[in-house]
């Protein structure tokens, strides 16, 4: 009985193997059941990185408008302004916490 049991103990064993994978392919770290919060944290993502790629295209926009070929009157003034802090006497300012 013993020697017959031995028989199966290398199947038993890779029967074991294959269901602890199995387990793991579901519940784990890149598991399917958790791709739901990899979908969620994607989407989180992504919007973070449209936010992120449009303020970048706008200091970029800036930057140009800062160089000596294309110098913008108005962006030079307000940069002036909020840098040296100074104001024209008819204007009203209202400070904030940046």
């Amino acid at each position: 009985m013993l020697a017959r049991l031995r028989s199966y103990l290398p199947t038993a064993a890779i029967g074991l193997l294959i269901v602890y994978f199995a387990i793991h392919a579901f519940t784990g770290d890149q598991g399917l059941l958790t791709s739901g919060q990899r979908d969620a944290t994607l989407m989180a993502k992504t919007q973070e990185l449209a936010a992120l790629t449009a303020e970048r295209q706008d200091l970029e926009k800036r930057a140009h408008l800062l160089r000596e070929t294309s110098l913008s009157r108005d962006l030079l003034e307000e940069r002036a302004r909020s840098l040296l802090g100074f104001a024209d006497p008819r204007d009203y300012v209202i400070r904030m916490k940046p």
